[in-house]
């Protein structure tokens, strides 16, 4: 077996190739050779689905429960403040910089690494699963989602996103509704009691106002805000329509289902969602691997940020080293030393985990 200190050599030299590979979302398709070829090289079996690349451990046992392990290895177009080359790995100061150094490839790699340490033992309590990802940050249908379909049920998950290593417990669901208040359209010379857009300030009113029972310890209300209003042609006709957007993050609670039947029954106007799957996830914090994390002095919390939590079924952990507040910028960057920290604080979460 590798030793923790050669598995994580081998995860940063991983890491800088991966930020030397462009892996735009839905062209993963480079990077993902690279992931093949780290299963590879330790001797792991792996299938691929488009840009998808997963793998089981080897004492994989039907009649267990199954961990996964997963993180994202698409990334975002760079930040257009870049001072660096964002596909260039630089090594600085203690810090490695990279387009998806720190969302996710720092994460990533270091549950790859985790994998391998436990590819090998008997007798684990949980079966293992490793999903390195595609389509995350553009939420599409060939990411983690179409994956599941070839996986066994799930019991739990660690999703791998950065989270400085502390215990995100539950993530904030996204629901976007597009709006369409009705009218009657008509010259604006003429009197017209059922303009659009002043049926719309009832409904802006509505979202603005209503509030949903049920509040979460960890996340919070469900929040609601209008962020797009859109109407008219020219100034002497009154429109038929008005168009609004409306931006929902739900809560732990509810499932998006529930709070698109809340808007219908509330809300004169047509409701239509872009989509339903991005929904709240949580875990207890009794769970095994929260109180294995909060024993090494981790801390828990809700995070707003939308990640592959959102399409699994299971409890799951978001966890991971980097910081969510360098995702997306300018010269995007991890510290070495937290990758470092992130594979010891996984393998000895998951070590205290099994043993429970």
């Amino acid at each position: 077996m590798k030793t923790i200190e050669i598995l994580t050599q081998e995860a940063i030299a991983l890491l800088k190739a991966l930020i030397e590979t462009p892996s735009f979302s839905s062209e993963e398709d480079q990077t993902a050779l690279l992931i093949e070829s780290w299963f590879t090289q330790n001797g792991i079996p792996f299938q691929r689905e488009n840009n998808n690349v997963w793998a089981f451990n080897h004492h994989f046992d039907k009649s267990k429960p199954t961990l996964l392990l997963n993180s994202h290895h698409d990334t975002v177009k760079p930040n257009q403040g870049y001072t660096n080359d964002p596909f260039k790995a630089i090594e600085k100061e203690g810090k490695l910089f990279g387009l998806g150094s720190n969302d996710a490839g720092g994460c990533l790699v270091s549950l790859l690494a985790t994998f391998v340490h436990f590819y090998h033992q008997e007798n684990l309590p949980y079966n293992m699963v490793m999903v390195a990802s595609a389509e995350e940050e553009s939420s599409g249908k060939k990411g983690l989602n179409s994956v599941l379909q070839h996986l066994p049920e799930l019991d739990c998950a660690i999703v791998g996103e950065p989270t400085l290593m502390q215990l995100a417990i539950a993530e904030k669901g996204l629901l976007v509704l597009d709006v369409v208040v009705k009218g009657t359209a008509s010259h604006a010379a003429h009197q017209n009691e059922d303009n659009p857009i002043y049926n719309a300030m009832n409904v802006i009113d509505w979202f603005k106002t209503y509030q949903f029972e049920k509040i979460s310890d960890v996340l919070g209300p469900v929040k609601m805000t209008v962020t797009q209003v859109t109407t008219g042609k020219q100034h002497n006709v009154v429109p038929a329509e008005c168009h609004l957007v409306v931006d929902i993050r739900v809560n732990d609670c509810y499932s998006n289902t529930e709070i698109l039947a809340t808007v219908k029954s509330h809300v004169t106007a047509e409701v239509n969602p872009r989509s339903m799957h991005l929904n709240a996830s949580s875990i207890p914090l009794q769970h095994g691997l929260v109180q294995a994390g909060i024993a090494l002095g981790r801390t828990t919390y809700g995070s707003p940020t939308l990640s592959d939590q959102s399409v699994l079924s299971c409890q799951s952990l978001k966890l991971g080293p980097g910081e969510t507040l360098r995702s997306h910028s300018a010269d995007e960057f991890i510290y070495i030393n937290e990758i470092e920290e992130g594979i010891q604080l996984y393998i000895k979460i998951l070590t205290d985990f099994f043993k429970k």
